[in-house]
């Protein structure tokens, strides 16, 4: 994990190798169950996501799952539909401010874990189940 406190704020780039390395953190069985994910950085989400789930700070999202869940999927499904993550650049980084109390790598990693339960079909009260346990 890298000390971010005295550098300048991660690039799409630099988060985007933050969420790679956090994702390789996770243990295998995780990550087999998850499969296939494609990660995008952004500054921050659209508009028209904003709206499609309710949010209009644009601060106020962190990330977001997009795909069909594991748990809908079927075999009329067609093969390579991708499932995505996004994690939003400047939220998370606010949020990472505003808090102070938390390194920007494990933030990130909360994040992305909370994408990936979407993925595997969890609804965020089960995700604040499993973290408050």
């Amino acid at each position: 994990m890298s000390d971010w406190k005295n550098r300048a704020a991660p690039t799409l780039d630099e988060l985007a190798q933050l969420a790679e390395a956090a994702y390789a953190r996770l243990p295998q069985p995780f990550r087999r169950m998850a499969g296939d994910i494609v990660f995008h950085v952004q500054e921050f989400a659209d508009d028209e996501i904003l709206k499609a789930v309710g949010i209009e700070d644009p601060f106020g999202l962190t990330g977001l799952y997009d795909g069909v869940d594991l748990t809908d999927r079927s075999s009329a499904d067609l093969p390579g539909g991708q499932s995505r993550v996004y994690l939003y650049r400047r939220p998370i980084l606010d949020e990472w401010a505003e808090r102070g109390d938390v390194a920007l790598d494990d933030l990130v990693e909360h994040v992305l874990i909370h994408e990936i339960g979407h993925h595997l079909g969890l609804s965020d009260e089960e995700i604040e189940a499993i973290e408050g346990r």
